[in-house]
């Protein structure tokens, strides 16, 4: 097994135009000495919690991308302010949830190994753990970042749902990820929940009129309503309605068809190049999508990283040592 994620991990790094020797200083078996057991640790805690409660699976995904945008994928996110300016007070994440199982993770972790993971390798560990039980895709996690220790409210700059397709292209661009790697890794969404809240703009009063956004199917429009009256900012939606708990490219389909719920997924279908990929995927039933999210994940993993003597192994990630 371990020849056979060198070689995944060795194709990856090819792909993305990254050398093993010259991967920011991560590696496959960071903790190999260090912690052997780090995966099991992390696995076991993992199925513990999302076994429970799948949508956590989604959470997660979601946590990690929020925590890679800003700042790079340091665990800033996790950090507590005691005045409520760190990042996880921003608007775009007071919904983030999953911050117990990080905490349950790195609690376990330090009994075995102190001091020794930190809690920005943790969520990278959690991936694989949680993704087998939602049939999602495998990918290898090379580890060693370090921690941040600095989180601020002012500098969340997350990619928007209600965001067109220009200012999407420019938030990945940002973070050294290309158009591909914008709708590939939108197609997470295939496990997403949101809220009647964040759409009752949309499907209500687009312009100001009493209208709905005329790029939606009028069908999901009807659909939509029915579940979200215009007072009602609590009630739960799919993104993908029938696929919330199995990781698929339906969410392509739904996309194709003009009935994505944000702003954010029907403007995919602006873009030549993110349309054209959509278009494929629902031609082929997905034919490249598993493989192609590995791919973005793994650019994503890399994104503004901490290694060597920077920033630090926090004792607890909610807060700096």
């Amino acid at each position: 097994m371990a020849i056979k994620n060198l070689l995944v991990l060795a194709v990856l790094l090819s792909v993305l135009g990254v050398s093993v020797a010259n991967s920011k200083g991560l590696d496959l078996n960071y903790y190999k000495h260090r912690c052997p057991d780090v995966e099991t640790i992390v696995r076991r805690t993992t199925v513990q919690y999302v076994s429970r409660q799948p949508s956590l699976a989604a959470a997660l995904l979601r946590m990690y991308f929020h925590d890679c945008f800003v700042r790079g994928c340091d665990g800033s996110i996790l950090l507590k302010s005691p005045n409520k300016d760190a990042e996880r007070d921003a608007i775009p994440n007071l919904s983030v949830r999953g911050y117990e199982v990080v905490d349950a993770a790195k609690a376990a972790l330090e009994k075995k190994c102190p001091g020794l993971v930190s809690c920005a390798d943790s969520p990278e560990t959690l991936f694989n753990a949680f993704f087998s039980q939602i049939n999602g895709p495998w990918w290898p996690v090379p580890l060693g970042r370090r921690d941040g220790r600095i989180s601020r409210k002012s500098e969340v700059n997350l990619p928007s749902p209600f965001a067109g397709i220009a200012a999407l292209k420019k938030n990945f661009f940002d973070k050294g990820l290309n158009t591909k790697d914008l709708v590939v890794l939108s197609g997470a969404h295939t496990i997403g929940i949101s809220n009647c809240g964040l759409i009752n703009s949309r499907i209500y009063n687009f312009t100001g009129k009493g209208d709905f956004d005329p790029s939606m199917n009028p069908s999901y429009v009807r659909a939509l309503k029915k579940r979200c009256k215009p007072t009602d900012f609590r009630t739960s939606v799919e993104m993908d309605p029938g696929s919330v708990k199995k990781f698929d490219s339906h969410y392509f389909n739904i996309v194709a068809q003009k009935k994505g719920l944000f702003t954010s997924d029907s403007t995919l279908l602006d873009d030549p190049d993110t349309k054209k990929y959509i278009d494929t995927q629902v031609a082929t039933a997905g034919s490249s999508f598993n493989k192609d999210f590995s791919e973005s994940m793994f650019k994503l993993g890399f994104v503004e990283i901490f290694t060597g003597n920077k920033g630090e192994i926090r004792r607890k990630c909610a807060f700096v040592n």
